[in-house]
């Protein structure tokens, strides 16, 4: 549970009901908080931003298959605050409605971060099947409720929000397999002394841009929890830095290296200073 806020509104999330993030939803926020389910991650930064949901849950990383580009692009473009973050272990499933014969399975549904999660099973167990991306894992096990022949994969809470039977639990290739995510909002988190923050840094294309942005980091003593690159959008083979580390933003140490980096970097923007979360251990199966 947490100490945000909700003052009588929603959080949006990656919908419909049973997905992934609306576990996440469910671990940072508990049963009771108010829903708002979006079609896309677009769909949920959207609803925050005009404030049609307080808060906004979002996958941003898996630990098998890394970044989720979708998220990574919008925060590129938000003015969106990262308050809170989450870390949610991930159990795969094969799941197809009751009364279909296994024998009449053509095709299996999932989001396409599943199929990738569970290559070398399927592969083993079911060759013969045609694989069809879904927008998420709950729409695909509303997709398998509904058409004939069709299984999908997904979690627990997908199988019994659309009545499905689970024929194969925890297929994923890797049994550590983890996703964190985010929760967005429009404040500013205040330090709790177990902080993470997180940057957008822009860089000029020259030689030794990637070393002036990391040396900071070494002389302050602050310890780099994540980094990723992806496109700026801005201009043709420009690229943004992804930096998480540890810290508060109004840590000293921390200060000295945005100070840093903002005079050695085209831009700095700073996604948000919030409390570090602790992945807890699988679900035993």
């Amino acid at each position: 549970m947490t100490d945000l806020q909700l003052n009588g509104r929603s959080i949006a999330f990656l919908g419909p009901p049973g997905t992934f993030s609306h576990s996440a939803v469910l671990k940072v926020f508990g049963p009771d908080a108010p829903l708002l389910d979006c079609a896309t991650i677009d769909d949920v930064f959207a609803a925050v931003s005009a404030d049609r949901a307080r808060y906004g849950v979002v996958p941003v990383e898996n630990s098998t298959e890394g970044a989720v580009n979708n998220t990574m692009d919008c925060l590129v473009a938000t003015d969106l605050k990262i308050v809170a973050e989450v870390v949610v272990p991930i159990e795969h499933h094969f799941m197809k409605a009751p009364g279909t014969g296994l024998n009449q399975l053509h095709k299996v549904v999932s989001h396409k971060q599943s199929l990738a999660q569970c290559r070398k099973w399927l592969v083993a167990n079911w060759p013969g099947l045609s694989l069809e991306e879904a927008a998420s894992n709950a729409q695909a096990a509303k997709i398998a409720a509904e058409q004939p022949g069709v299984a999908a994969i997904a979690g627990k809470m997908a199988a019994t929000a659309y009545g499905l039977e689970i024929v194969a639990s925890a297929i994923q290739d890797q049994k550590d397999n983890s996703t964190r995510f985010l929760v967005l909002g429009k404040q500013e988190r205040k330090p709790t002394g177990r902080d993470k923050t997180s940057t957008l840094i822009y860089t000029e294309n020259r030689p030794g841009a990637l070393f002036r942005v990391l040396e900071p980091f070494e002389q302050h003593g602050v310890s780099l929890t994540r980094i990723e690159t992806r496109p700026s959008k801005k201009e043709v083979w420009d690229y943004v830095f992804f930096i998480d580390f540890e810290g508060h933003a109004h840590d000293e140490a921390v200060h000295q290296v945005l100070t840093s980096l903002s005079d050695r970097t085209v831009e700095v923007k700073l996604l948000g200073s919030y409390p570090m979360a602790s992945p807890d251990p699988l679900p035993k199966s």
